[in-house]
């Protein structure tokens, strides 16, 4: 990845944090207290229109190897 592109990324999450303040913070709770195995994640979207899609996850123990995984990437 080149300097443009992480500064471009760095600008476009800057926007996202400023417009929405509450989902890092939402985020940093989640690191803090940590997800583990039997943790149920939901992720619900609903259009303007008022459509809901609505998906969960009950997080295994294959799981937290993964985002172990991605941990390490990040770095």
């Amino acid at each position: 990845m080149n300097i443009g592109s992480i500064f471009k990324i760095r600008s476009a999450w800057n926007k996202f944090t400023n417009t929405h303040p509450k989902f890092p913070q939402f985020i940093s709770a989640v690191q803090r207290k940590g997800i583990k195995e039997n943790t149920i994640i939901e992720i619900k979207i609903t259009d303007p229109d008022g459509t809901e899609l609505c998906s969960n996850i009950r997080v295994t123990a294959s799981d937290l190897e993964l985002f172990d995984e991605l941990k390490d990437i990040r770095g």
